[in-house]
């Protein structure tokens, strides 16, 4: 899965790979301070949408890139920051959904999955690694 954050007027996006099994200690320490949650918690907060937690992780990414950066300083558009599945979490999306749907709704998802799928972005790393896990901690 990709962080990715494209300003108004910017030409190309700037994307992270969010493995939250790659963040150190104390990135995580430092996150579970700001947002108030467990990190299991808060994995699961940043794929349902929450505000806070999206921008604890954007900001974990930019100061990894500048170290000055300040929390505060930290300000985006909605539509400016998004999670993207990588190719590979959309093939294994799929394999599952295989396995657990039928019919209509099996179609349905099919559709969606492989609309997507069209243009996600290909996670070289990933593939290279094995078989693609969400982004959830248990």
């Amino acid at each position: 899965m990709y962080l990715v954050l494209q300003r108004e007027g910017e030409e190309k996006p700037t994307r992270w790979r969010y493995d939250f099994k790659k963040l150190m200690s104390v990135e995580r320490e430092d996150i579970e301070r700001r947002t108030g949650r467990n990190f299991a918690q808060f994995t699961q907060d940043v794929l349902q949408g929450n505000s806070l937690c999206r921008r604890a992780l954007l900001f974990t990414y930019l100061r990894r890139d500048h170290p000055k950066t300040r929390f505060e300083d930290v300000d985006f558009g909605w539509d400016e920051l998004k999670l993207e599945y990588s190719r590979q979490e959309f093939e294994s999306i799929r394999e599952n959904i295989l396995e657990s749907m039928h019919g209509d709704e099996l179609a349905a998802a099919l559709a969606a999955i492989d609309k997507n799928l069209e243009d996600a972005f290909d996670d070289t790393e990933a593939a290279a690694e094995g078989k693609a896990r969400l982004p959830i901690a248990e």
